[in-house]
């Protein structure tokens, strides 16, 4: 198997139990941008049962609030796609008025130079909220 998310996590393990994985992704214009990947080799979500679709969208959805109360955004985009990579994940993306895409999606048409950094994307802060966040998640 050839699957780039079965080799590297592409970034740096802010949570993981035996199921999935939020990574921190190293995305020039894009601070706080995290993956939430699931740890076995699967290409659709259908490919989940009702349990493991259930506890991966929670895990989404709390990266969502960490990254809202953390870094305020002006907007989470939340994507799955896996055209390139076909294992499930999903993308979640705080976004700001001057990011490099804005108002296009990240994958779209460039629209000024973005910011590099910005306050609240701070990995250990970002892994101690998402670790009280998934506390309790089965």
């Amino acid at each position: 198997m050839n699957c780039e998310l079965c080799v590297t996590p592409g970034g740096t393990v802010l949570w993981q139990d035996a199921r999935c994985c939020v990574v921190l992704v190293e995305e020039p214009g894009y601070p706080g941008f995290c993956r939430v990947i699931w740890n076995a080799h699967v290409a659709e979500m259908s490919d989940l049962d009702d349990t493991e679709r259930a506890h991966c969208m929670t895990v989404v959805f709390a990266v969502e609030r960490v990254l809202r109360t953390a870094m305020h955004p002006l907007k989470i985009n939340v994507a799955s796609l896996g055209n390139k990579v076909a294992h499930v994940h999903w993308h979640v993306i705080p976004r700001f008025r001057d990011d490099p895409h804005f108002p296009e999606p990240i994958w779209g048409t460039r629209q000024r130079a973005g910011v590099a950094q910005r306050s609240g994307a701070e990995p250990a802060a970002l892994a101690a909220a998402l670790t009280a966040a998934l506390r309790n998640a089965r």
